[in-house]
C-alpha cells in the first residue's frame, strides 16, 4: 500500500503566521485554512498568494494571531499542513499524496443550516437548530428553505490505513482536503 509523505516542518515561535502559511500554501499548493483559537474559529483560504481569513469580511470574527491559536491547517488536494500550540512552542507537519496513495474519503457535514450574510469571500453561516455561527470561504452555497435542518457543507477528509504486528488494519492519520457543498438532487 502506498503511504504519504508526512514530515516535520520547521516554524519559530517569532514567525509572521500568515507569511508562513502563504509560504506553505505556495509549495505545497493548499487552498483553505481551517484554525481553531482560543476565542474561536478561523476560516480562511488562498488567493492570488495571500491568505484571506473571515475576519477580513466579518470584523467581529477571530483573528489568526499566534497567541491565541491552538492548531491551525492549510489543505489542498493532495497536501496538508497542520500546525499546533505545545508546552515549548509550535510544531508544525506536512502531510502530502503521492501518486496511488491509498485511503479511505469521507464528507464531514459542518453546521450551518442558512446563509446569514455573503461578503465578497465568505459566506456567514448560523445553524438554526443550534444557533451556532461562522463564515466559510465560499459564496455558492445552496440551503434548501424546505428542509430547515439541511446542512450542504462539506469538509472532504481522507484517512490512511496502516496495519500493525498482527495484520490488524487501523486509521493512522487523517488530512483535510477540500471544503465543498452538497446538494440533494429532488
Amino acid at each position: 500500500m502506498n503511504k504519504p509523505i508526512c514530515k516535520t516542518l520547521a516554524i519559530s515561535t517569532n514567525s509572521d503566521i500568515n507569511e508562513w502559511l502563504e509560504k506553505q500554501a505556495e509549495e505545497y499548493q493548499l487552498k483553505f485554512l481551517l484554525a481553531h483559537a482560543e476565542d474561536g474559529v478561523i476560516w480562511g483560504k488562498f488567493k492570488d498568494g495571500k491568505l484571506l481569513t473571515a475576519d477580513s469580511a466579518f470584523k467581529f470574527l477571530p483573528k489568526l494571531r499566534l497567541f491565541t491559536l491552538q492548531q491551525c491547517r492549510a489543505f489542498g488536494e493532495t497536501s496538508e499542513v497542520m500546525l499546533w500550540q505545545t508546552d515549548e512552542g509550535f510544531k508544525a507537519r506536512l502531510i502530502q499524496d503521492e501518486k496511488n496513495t491509498e485511503f479511505i474519503p469521507e464528507n464531514h457535514i459542518l453546521s450551518g443550516t442558512q446563509a446569514d450574510k455573503i461578503c465578497v469571500n465568505f459566506t456567514l453561516v448560523s445553524d438554526g437548530s443550534q444557533g451556532l455561527r461562522h463564515a466559510v470561504p465560499l459564496t455558492n452555497i445552496e440551503f434548501d428553505d424546505n428542509q430547515k435542518l439541511y446542512r450542504p457543507l462539506r469538509l472532504r477528509v481522507h484517512h490512511y490505513v496502516d496495519y500493525n504486528y498482527s495484520g490488524v488494519a487501523r486509521i493512522d492519520l487523517s488530512r483535510l482536503v477540500n471544503l465543498t457543498t452538497f446538494k440533494v438532487i429532488k
